[in-house]
């Protein structure tokens, strides 16, 4: 099991950057750096959408075109906590954001992007960014 929690939501203004962050804690058994992770968002009345993933090692990375070159993702193995780097945000970023995690032995690059890939999520964090 992997037990994740979001932090550093907030509100900001247009143009603005706030970090989020995510905690992953496992089971004495389990080994965390054989997991991928992603970031994911939903506004409400709209569907979940990947915003961003990173592989176990951190050496490859997916961005939503809607993000590229405004967020970025990275992770500590050492501090086993995954964070997302948000600048430049725009008021279309405004939703809960959420962390998810799936052993990447069961994630294709394919569905990297997709919210049912995953098996293990956060509670999210709400993310405001007024004009």
């Amino acid at each position: 099991q992997v037990h994740l929690v979001e932090s550093g939501g907030g509100s900001v203004q247009s143009g603005g950057s706030l970090r989020l962050s995510c905690a992953a804690t496992g089971h004495a058994h389990t080994r965390l750096d054989s997991y991928c992770f992603g970031w994911f968002r939903q506004a409400p009345g709209k569907e979940r959408e990947g915003v961003s993933t990173i592989n176990s090692n951190g050496s490859i990375t997916t961005y939503a075109d809607s993000v590229k070159g405004r967020f970025t993702i990275s992770r500590d193995s050492a501090k086993n906590t995954l964070y997302l780097q948000m600048n430049s945000l725009k008021a279309a970023d405004t939703a809960v954001y959420y962390c998810a995690a799936q052993k990447c032995q069961y994630l294709d690059a394919s569905h990297r992007l997709r919210f049912i890939a995953y098996t293990y999520w956060g509670q999210g964090t709400q993310v405001t960014v007024s004009s």
